[in-house]
């Protein structure tokens, strides 16, 4: 028999989806993804990029406090190792992502710790298969893989991931690591100016690091950041190496000229990427309607609906502008009723 509704993602979107497509009684399927090491370097292990961060702050209901204890009575017990290390800070993105899972397995979900890898939309119902050879077939589907930062590659980069290199200015900028300190900025869009204006509330100082002598962001942005006094521009660079130290994470990032030999160290207790996100959409090109970023499209005003009946999607894997926790929540839930209204006037039950 196909599932009522197969959800693909595990992400804020994707277990939101879950916990209402199951109290929905629609038995839901969840694929959360494979643990690869071609996921771990891709930053697309189960959980998603909430499961990369640290503190959380700026989720509801969740504020700072002791929360072992809640911990350990919520979570299934392989999982309650997390309250021997919460940080007494509020959730931080792994505690959040499980939480999320439970809530989800508490109503029935059924998790499978795969990836979709193929899908066939041309006929119902649909067919998907995994990377571990799971067959299935669903009158519903839900996309909710997310999308992922992009990074600069470097060794020393990824080393410091979580010690002081951020993509998310407004998910990690208020963290006390980062204030009252000189943070640095890659980055020449409209999201690195954004992303300046946005820590400079909180920094002492901005390097916003550029490969060209002249900004690739709107007038309007590039005018904001030219003219706050705390935002110091450093043109035609590029980020060779993160500096750091074992205990203490990032202290500095070392620049090299893109002009000429010259090298610069600059001191800084973080680095924030704004260099764009790539949504992983990649085993759905040519399934379903994307934009030019390769993000899916939403083709009905405030719904979910992607270009393909019965196909919703939800998160950042459709929403290339807020890119926040509790927005992918939020269209998580939309993605369910939306799903489990599409069932119900189909006449599935």
């Amino acid at each position: 028999m196909p599932e009522h509704v197969v959800i693909i993602g595990s992400g804020p979107a994707g277990w939101c989806a879950a916990i209402y497509a199951a109290r929905a009684n629609l038995n839901p399927l969840v694929f959360e993804g494979a643990v690869t090491e071609e996921n771990r370097q891709d930053g697309t292990l189960p959980l998603g990029q909430l499961a990369l961060t640290t503190e959380v702050e700026n989720y509801p209901g969740f504020p700072a406090g002791d929360m072992s204890g809640y911990l350990k009575s919520s979570l299934a017990d392989e999982y309650a190792y997390l309250a021997d290390m919460h940080q007494k800070e509020g959730a931080s993105g792994p505690e959040l992502m499980h939480l999320m899972r439970q809530q989800a397995a508490n109503f029935g979900t059924r998790i499978e710790t795969d990836d979709i890898s193929e899908v066939d939309f041309e006929n119902r119902p649909f067919k998907l298969k995994s990377l571990g050879g799971i067959e299935v077939e669903a009158h519903a589907v839900i996309i909710a893989t997310g999308a992922r930062a992009n990074y600069l590659g470097l060794p020393s980069e990824d080393a410091y991931k979580n010690r002081g290199i951020s993509a998310c200015a407004v998910c990690d900028g208020a963290l006390p690591r980062f204030r009252d300190k000189p943070l640095v900025v890659v980055g020449g869009g409209d999201s690195a100016c954004e992303e300046s204006d946005y820590l400079a509330k909180f920094a002492s100082k901005i390097y916003m690091i550029h490969r060209r002598d002249e900004l690739r962001a709107s007038k309007v942005m590039a005018d904001r950041v030219l003219e706050n006094d705390k935002i110091e521009v450093v043109w035609n660079s590029e980020v060779e190496e993160v500096l750091g130290t074992d205990d203490g994470g990032v202290n500095g990032v070392r620049v090299k000229s893109t002009v000429d030999d010259s090298k610069r160290d600059l001191e800084a207790t973080g680095m924030f990427l704004a260099i764009g996100h790539t949504p992983n959409t990649r085993f759905l090109e040519g399934k379903l309607e994307m934009n030019e970023k390769h993000y899916l499209k939403w083709t009905v005003p405030f719904r979910t609906n992607t270009s393909v009946e019965g196909v919703f999607a939800a998160g950042d894997v459709a929403d290339d502008y807020y890119r926040q926790a509790v927005t992918a929540a939020g269209t998580g839930c939309m993605a369910a009723l939306d799903a489990e209204r599409w069932l119900g006037a189909e006449g599935i039950s």
